[in-house]
């Protein structure tokens, strides 16, 4: 019994230093050597100054730029520590009410007509309340705006949506999308006019 317990013991210690240790600091060595931007969660940087990561949504409150989801993570949104939806279903009146009140905001900052389609990404949080990309044409429904309070030619500005929009993963998965913080950091690299 004595040698059965030694023999187990030893193969949990032997397990534990494999999988526990050894795997996790091989794959993440690998991941360094090969991915070492996106093993250390894309963050970006203007000069020496951490601005963010582009896989996690912030909030551009500013008209002056694009504006992403909303979010329901945390007390303010976007809190990555409290990573989650608003668990509200597609038929909550409280959501319902939300959405309502959201994308009246929308028409309302970005001077469309009172019953204008607006997307629904602009108006609904996603899954993790991090979601870092909107759609094109939410990102074209925010030009006129960006345009005007930048003194910048709405081409340039659409230009510019065009230019960072990224197409489907491998050319299947997903849809068309726009990193809201890669957008406006090339905004505000343009210059007026």
């Amino acid at each position: 019994m004595l040698k059965t317990m030694s023999r187990a013991l030893m193969l949990l210690l032997v397990m534990t230093l494999l999988t526990g240790i050894g795997y996790p600091l091989l794959i993440t060595g690998i991941a360094q050597a090969i991915f070492p931007k996106q093993a250390n969660g894309s963050l970006s940087y203007q000069g020496d100054e951490l601005i963010g990561s582009v896989l996690i949504g912030q909030n551009f409150s500013d008209p002056r730029y694009f504006q992403g989801r909303p979010s329901a993570a945390g007390t303010n949104g976007y809190d990555a520590t409290k990573s989650g939806g608003s668990n509200l279903g597609p038929t909550n009146k409280a959501l319902l009410d939300e959405v309502a009140k959201r994308a009246e905001q929308v028409r309302i900052d970005n001077g469309l007509t009172p019953n204008a389609p607006v997307p629904s990404d602009l108006v609904t949080a996603s899954a993790s309340g991090l979601d870092p990309d909107i759609s094109p044409e939410a990102a074209r429904i925010q030009v006129a705006r960006i345009a005007k309070a930048r003194n910048l030619s709405e081409q340039k500005v659409q230009s510019l949506v065009e230019q960072y929009t990224e197409g489907r993963e491998f050319g299947f998965l997903g849809e068309p999308r726009v990193n809201v913080l890669r957008l406006n950091r090339a905004l505000d690299s343009l210059k007026a006019g």
